[in-house]
């Protein structure tokens, strides 16, 4: 009798255990159904209007360099990864709100509520669901920003000073930059034939260049026109004439190296450790660290903020009185934190530094969770 009840009570414990399972799977799929679906209308229409924000700011590099629609909206498009990298904690904050305020409106978090569901159990299918969309945060921070942003600023930097930009026209002067102009009779490619410069960037040292034939090359600085068979004429305090079998001359567009300066976002992100340690200068110091403090701990705010939004709604969704201002004490409770987590990144100088800013982080979070699960 012993053995067949103890077999019994086993099923009935069983039996029970998937009685409350069941209903769990049931309602964390229905919670995480309307996450992803607000998620990705708030990513895609948010990414939408800051890319056409993007898009309207260098609108005058479009204009001002001559540069074709498709490969303008090309260099654009290699912004999204970042801006998506940017909002992506406030849209994981936004559906979490949303969904929760709009089941506590239908009084749905109420009737699950009264059938022995705590705050926990129903925050956690937003908190798995913010967990998925950091773990894609930290990817996208890791690897896919700095790969896109190093492609769009050398892309940008071509269609401004490189081949790809340089369009000479034939039998027509063209003016490259104020004091340099290029007259060339024939144009193939990049192969030009009977080319004449004219140099009057120094007034202390003008220049008059004719060649036979040319070719556009680009280097590390910039644009150069190799030219043979020509002569030049210098126009300073001695006037030069001569002749030349080959010459090079760079045109000095741009600066390769200069003109992008030190590009914290497009440096993969070993390279980035690397240069926080040992940085050439305070500011390239400063500007490494945080954005490593960005790409390492940013992907947790995800979680932080979900975990946010789901005790406030959650913990006040009973209190009649203070429940319609739930939404608006959880968005100014987001305010302060990414601007608490923006202040703190920016002041992070050393590694230690940085492990103290995880583990405050560390710390709130579990105060969080603390403040769900307990009765």
């Amino acid at each position: 009798m012993n053995a067949e009840s103890q077999k019994c009570k086993k099923n009935l414990t069983f039996s029970h255990l998937r009685s409350i399972l069941r209903p769990m799977k049931i309602i964390a799929h229905y919670f995480t159904r309307q996450f992803v679906t607000i998620f990705i209308m708030l990513l895609l229409v948010l990414t939408g209007l800051a890319w056409m924000v993007q898009i309207m700011s260098m609108m005058k590099f479009l204009l001002n360099y001559g540069v074709e629609f498709d490969s303008f909206l090309g260099l654009t498009v290699l912004m999204v990864p970042f801006i998506v990298s940017i909002i992506v904690p406030f849209v994981t904050f936004i559906a979490v709100l949303s969904v929760y305020n709009k089941l506590i409106a239908d009084n749905e978090i109420t009737v699950m509520a009264a059938s022995t569901l705590s705050p926990g159990q129903l925050a956690r299918p937003a908190l798995r669901f913010a967990a998925i969309i950091a773990v894609m945060h930290f990817v996208l921070n890791i690897w896919i920003v700095p790969r896109t942003q190093a492609m769009f600023y050398d892309t940008q930097w071509n269609l401004r000073y490189g081949l790809a930009h340089m369009k000479l026209q034939e039998s027509a002067f063209t003016e490259m930059m104020p004091g340099l102009v290029v007259y060339v009779d024939r144009v193939s490619g990049h192969d030009l034939s009977q080319v004449m410069l004219s140099d009057m960037r120094d007034p202390a040292s003008e220049m008059m260049i004719f060649a036979e034939k040319g070719k556009l090359v680009t280097t590390s600085r910039g644009l150069s026109i190799v030219m043979s068979n020509g002569a030049l004429q210098i126009f300073g305090n001695v006037v030069t004439v001569g002749t030349f079998n080959t010459f090079d001359m760079d045109l000095n567009v741009a600066d390769r190296a200069g003109g992008a300066g030190f590009r914290v976002r497009s440096l993969p992100t070993i390279q980035l450790i690397k240069t926080a340690m040992n940085a050439d200068t305070i500011k390239q110091h400063k500007s490494a660290m945080a954005e490593l403090a960005t790409r390492l701990l940013g992907p947790v705010m995800n979680i932080i903020l979900a975990a946010l939004a789901t005790l406030i709604l959650l913990r006040t969704s009973l209190l009649r009185r203070r429940a319609s201002f739930a939404p608006a004490m959880a968005v100014a409770a987001m305010a302060a934190a990414m601007a608490g987590f923006m202040s703190a990144s920016n002041m992070v100088t050393r590694m230690m530094g940085l492990g103290v800013l995880g583990l405050t982080m560390g710390l709130v979070l579990i105060v969080l969770l603390m403040g769900l699960y307990r009765k």
